[in-house]
């Protein structure tokens, strides 16, 4: 990519309208030049034939699409696809396409349902979570909005998409504003047009960010959990030191969860660990009086980490006790472990190495 121009994609309307304006274009050109993004997904300039040979000429002195095409995929047996994606620093991130069919009824076909794609939004992360690869690479960067939205914009199955997950490398809160200006573009009229009902952003709670991203998005907010106890979950993530769980269900009680929009809690299930009915016992009443719904998580070993991963057996009772107790709670299907795509083993610390050197 040509680092000298500036990148079009990801810009709202209003920073578009202020590109055109500086170019002494006419404002309404911002309007096309967004539709040719977000709903047509140009590659180049030249292709927004709505605009005059002079004008594409002027915004291409300066400015280009900046979308770039995954450099490689891995698919799973069971049908989950990796891709590689480049971004602007020059580093890189992996991506999850995850189709799924759908239980139907008779009259119902059930084929092409919903297809989930796991979007990165750092490359590495601060975080540090022990039972996580994507930690164990350490931070390397953040993503501008342009890197986020061409995981979606440059994905091959783009149109089969119906959901959006941020929860690939990266914690969403520490890198809120391009999360946000991405979103924007995502449920915009002038951009995607999807309702926020179709994105869920992640997080392990971040002071003062979490609060910010309630307050200012309509997306579904899923919350790494992974034990309810403080000093446990402390040694499992050490976020918790900085905002307790405690602190982040607190917050998440002044919010409106009754409706549409939808509060989870995600569960690696650690066996003898996190298992246990007393740790069951301890999510109920830190969930009380929380419209919310909990997602266990098998965990997918990673080297170097002494964690065993619990049994089915033991999973399903611990979902059995938190809804008859009130806890709405799932199992999730684990999806690509074959690749090295499922939960907490995404990394490209090995492949950024190489292209350092």
């Amino acid at each position: 990519m040509n680092n000298e121009k500036k990148v079009l994609l990801g810009m709202s309307l209003a920073e578009l309208q202020q590109v055109v304006t500086d170019l002494g274009m006419p404002k309404f050109t911002a309007g096309q030049i967004a539709k040719w993004l977000y709903q047509q997904h140009v590659g180049t300039i030249d292709e927004m034939t709505n605009l005059s040979k002079a004008n594409r000429e002027k915004l291409s002195q300066s400015f280009q699409v900046g979308c770039m095409a995954p450099i490689d995929s891995q698919h799973s047996k069971d049908g989950t696809i990796k891709y590689l994606f480049p971004v602007a620093s020059g580093h890189f991130v992996e991506t999850v396409y995850i189709p799924e069919r759908q239980r139907v009824g008779e009259q119902g076909s059930g084929i092409g349902d919903r297809a989930t794609l796991c979007v990165s939004c750092q490359v590495g992360c601060k975080m540090n979570c022990l039972f996580c690869q994507t930690g164990k690479q350490g931070y390397e960067g953040s993503l501008t909005a342009g890197d986020i939205l061409n995981q979606i914009y440059s994905l091959p199955e783009r149109e089969t998409l119906t959901n959006i997950v941020f929860m690939g490398q990266g914690e969403p809160m520490d890198n809120l504003d391009a999360v946000l200006r991405a979103t924007e573009v995502l449920t915009s009229d002038y951009g995607y047009a999807w309702s926020p009902r179709r994105i869920t952003v992640s997080s392990v709670g971040v002071k003062n960010k979490l609060k910010r991203f309630l307050d200012e998005s309509e997306c579904h907010v899923a919350i790494s959990m992974h034990s309810p106890l403080p000093e446990q979950r402390q040694m499992l993530m050490p976020a918790e030191k900085q905002m307790s769980i405690t602190e982040v269900v607190d917050l998440l009680k002044q919010y409106d969860f009754s409706h549409q929009r939808r509060c989870s809690f995600e569960y690696i299930c650690f066996a003898g660990l996190n298992d246990t009915t007393t740790h069951a016992r301890e999510i109920i009443k830190l969930l009380r009086g929380l419209n919310c719904r909990v997602n266990l998580i098998r965990f997918h070993e990673i080297p170097g980490v002494d964690l065993p991963g619990a049994d089915e057996k033991r999973m399903e009772a611990l979902r059995d006790y938190l809804t008859a107790h009130g806890v709405f709670t799932t199992i999730r299907a684990s999806r690509g472990q074959d690749i090295f795509a499922a939960c907490g083993l995404l990394s490209t610390a090995v492949k950024n190495s190489l292209n350092d050197k």
